[in-house]
């Protein structure tokens, strides 16, 4: 998403709610000097009906903004979007990294919210607030006796003003009342990292904000480079953010002056992003693993590695979102998010896939960076499907939609009972309730087979039932779930992101192939 600087409510908006104005008071418009205000007027005549004979009276700023502007947007492509006052500050925050609330990680069920994690230096922190307490009440309300979906609007209405929390720590019975006070908390978009083995690096980033190429740099740093023989960088449920800052990542691993992406629109100046001057550079071999929620400047960035022959991609094949989305603010802080151009890769590829019934259809994608240096028309309804596109050494890379792995890696699938088990909190539950009848576990611990019968009564008692088929054979796979619930509620997310992570098979089997990189590379 690319977010320039603010500019006027533009035209189109303008003249709607003047012209709009003018048909309250039964004026006639002068003609329409441009086809702009022509389509104006009709969107002016339809409102002013509206307005003077609905039932009741008119809330404008409904009609015009929630009605009439997000449907002209739905008609063009699902990434255009109207922000509203409170959509568009938390995109700003998004972009800078920063979010207004109380930096904790919280995990909610029905009546139930616990403290998963909380920021460093954040309010919650500074109030020696941590993982595994359960807050029972907001501002003296009782959150078990709340449904799930009124719970959800407390927690939302109270991060941006004092509270007050009702707290109950692990192995106690009694809350303990807090005082907070919401301030500004930086939220990391690299949210895990660590050493995979004594060679390998494991980071993951979780979108693409400001501050990421600083992230990953430091994240990398700490892990001792030189010694380091691969870099596992995780893009999986990366949905992406602001494309510099990806552009910035993919400068740390490729040489000077490479080409990361261009883009180009209609109204928009082409923009050509080579790697510059850095101060950091790390050329160790590396592994990208992705899956189908990559998208967009995670993928801009997976494909800049894969075609400079940089990194192997391994997963399953990405979202496919090429497009840019510029924001303009409005009046009243609201936004317009449009799509405004195309990424095209360093090959010149688009990684859009085609969504018919939308204006990002074959015949709509345009022809390739290479395709136009070489006179191509602009559009070709049969260009993602058949032109060929290669790496620098020439390996095939796949056209038509996203990014195709390099190696495909099964993604692993819960049986239906254990994801209803696991989707429901219930493994996260009982892990709190055994922390409050054992207290604290001493590492190094394990769950017990005993721990495991407890837990199949406990779902008994709640009336969900526990099939001999299913049971049996996901004991493994339970203990090692409730191992890392305990962890979380005990240590925190980032050990028990890292237990889970070391627990995924997608990613053991992605720390496996660095043995074979410079083969894969060459297309061996």
């Amino acid at each position: 998403m690319k977010v320039p600087a603010l500019i006027p409510y533009p035209a189109l908006l303008a003249a709607l709610l003047f012209l709009a104005t003018l048909g309250l008071y039964g004026q006639t418009p002068t003609p329409p000097p441009d086809d702009v205000a022509t389509e104006a007027l009709k969107f002016a005549a339809i409102y002013g009906a509206i307005e003077r004979n609905y039932l009741d009276p008119v809330d404008a700023d409904h009609v015009i903004f929630d009605g009439g502007i997000r449907g002209m947007l739905s008609a063009l492509d699902p990434f255009c979007a109207f922000l509203d006052r409170d959509q568009f500050e938390l995109m700003k925050q998004q972009a800078r990294g920063e979010a207004i609330g109380f930096g904790s990680v919280l995990y909610v069920s029905v009546g139930k919210v616990l403290i998963l994690q909380t920021a460093q230096g954040s309010p919650t922190f500074r109030a020696g607030l941590g993982p595994g307490d359960e807050i029972v009440s907001i501002n003296g309300e009782r959150l078990d006796r709340l449904d799930f979906q009124s719970l959800i609007e407390l927690l939302k209405s109270s991060r941006s003003r004092p509270v007050r929390l009702g707290i109950i720590h692990p192995g106690r019975v009694i809350p303990e009342d807090v005082n907070l006070r919401p301030a500004e908390v930086s939220l990391p978009s690299v949210d895990k990292s660590f050493r995979w083995s004594p060679g390998i690096a494991y980071v993951h980033i979780s979108s693409f904000e400001g501050k990421t190429p600083e992230e990953v740099a430091t994240a990398l740093d700490g892990m001792d480079p030189p010694h380091l023989q691969g870099l596992l960088l995780d893009l999986r449920d990366n949905h992406g953010g602001i494309v510099d800052s990806a552009a910035a990542v993919a400068s740390l691993f490729l040489k000077l002056n490479d080409l990361i992406l261009t883009t180009r629109g209609r109204a928009m100046k082409e923009a050509i992003y080579r790697v510059p001057e850095m101060p950091k550079h790390y050329d160790l071999p590396l592994v990208v693993l992705v899956n189908g929620d990559t998208a967009s400047a995670a993928e801009v960035l997976a494909a800049a590695l894969q075609e400079h022959d940089r990194a192997v991609i391994a997963g399953q094949p990405t979202f496919g979102k090429g497009v840019v989305q510029s924001v303009a603010e409005l009046s009243e802080q609201t936004g317009l998010a449009l799509t405004s151009g195309q990424y095209f890769t360093p090959s010149g590829r688009s990684i859009q896939r085609p969504l018919p019934g939308t204006a990002l259809t074959f015949t709509s994608l345009s022809l390739s960076a290479s395709a136009m240096e070489k006179g191509g028309s602009g559009t070709d309804p049969g260009h993602s499907k058949t032109a060929a596109f290669h790496t620098d050494d020439g390996r095939p890379v796949s056209a038509g939609g996203g990014i195709t792995p390099d190696v495909s890696l099964a993604a692993p699938e819960d049986d239906p009972w254990l994801a209803f088990v696991t989707q429901r909190g219930y493994l996260t539950s009982y892990a709190e309730s055994y922390l409050t009848t054992h207290g604290r576990p001493t590492e190094p611990f394990e769950v017990t087979p005993q721990m495991l019968d407890d837990f199949g009564a406990t779902l008994q008692q709640n009336r969900v039932r526990v099939p001999e088929e299913y049971w049996s054979k996901d004991q493994d796979i339970l203990k090692r779930r409730l191992k890392v619930e305990l962890v979380n509620l005990v240590y925190g997310l980032d050990r028990g992101g890292e237990l889970a992570t070391r627990d995924d098979p997608q990613a053991r089997e992605a720390s496996g192939l660095f043995p074979r990189v410079a083969k894969i590379l060459q297309g061996h």
